[in-house]
């Protein structure tokens, strides 16, 4: 509970541009995506950007393409895909595991 007031959230008008800004000060970016054998326990976070899709048409086309890999989260059985919320939790959980280490 209020993490909101500690984590940093902006908002952009043109995501495209700011990806290709982000780019240019070095950090790579990852894309989720059902699209890939790379799961992201391959995944190296240091100085990296993730870009989460939604449950329904996940990441668009164009923002794969600019994205410098793509990753999913590993799941046993049919399930295909999880909530969003769900998705980026299980990822910054990821992330947050390795800085401990």
């Amino acid at each position: 509970m209020g993490a909101i007031f500690r984590v940093n959230v902006i908002e952009v008008d043109d995501l495209i541009n700011t990806i290709k800004t982000i780019k240019k000060h070095k950090f790579g970016i990852m894309a989720t995506s059902l699209e890939t054998q790379k799961s992201i326990y391959d995944i190296d976070f240091k100085k990296k950007a993730i870009i989460i899709g939604n449950e329904a048409n996940g990441v668009s086309e164009e923002l794969i393409e600019i994205s410098d890999e793509r990753a999913k989260i590993p799941m046993i059985g049919k399930t295909e895909s999880l909530n969003a919320s769900v998705a980026t939790g299980i990822i910054l959980y990821e992330y947050v595991r390795r800085k401990l280490q």
